[in-house]
């Protein structure tokens, strides 16, 4: 898909797919052409930046919990379940986590460490954790689709 040649509302369906907020697609779709994939990011980053909290409920609303690879052990299966819950029942969204820069030997790790250590944080702490986290997903989803549309034509 050609981002600045895509009609407004296939832009803005693409968008949602790396973000589930309407008003970040909007706005990231209304600011088109991107002269570069560097452009688009920034653009993106600044609109997350500027979501409001029902905004930021509504992303949040879209997202899935991070899973496990199937070849991770039983156990850690049963743990991260039981650590979805407990973060669902607190906080009331999914649990998201920017994996990006983190290797995939490491992942296991990192999800349940982080939602052990994120399990502390106060309501407001985690909005705003989990804003961060998904300001980090959807910059890595929009390089993913850019890499999958040919980088040079995304934009």
């Amino acid at each position: 898909m050609r981002l600045n040649a895509a009609t407004t509302a296939a832009a803005e369906e693409a968008l949602l797919q790396c973000c589930g907020s309407l008003r970040w697609a909007q706005r990231v779709a209304a600011h088109r052409p991107y002269p570069d994939l560097a452009a688009l990011l920034a653009a993106a980053d600044e609109a997350s930046y500027d979501l409001r909290q029902p905004d930021l409920a509504e992303a949040l609303a879209a997202e899935y919990s991070a899973e496990l690879d199937e070849r991770a052990p039983y156990a850690a299966h049963l743990a991260l379940r039981a650590a979805h819950a407990e973060y669902e029942r607190l906080f009331g969204h999914a649990f998201v986590i920017c994996l990006d820069g983190h290797p995939p030997h490491d992942h296991l790790n990192e999800v349940l460490s982080g939602i052990q250590s994120r399990l502390a944080n106060s309501p407001d702490e985690e909005r705003a954790v989990a804003a961060d986290e998904l300001r980090r997903l959807a910059g890595e989803r929009l390089r993913d689709l850019a890499i999958l549309a040919d980088a040079p034509e995304l934009v």
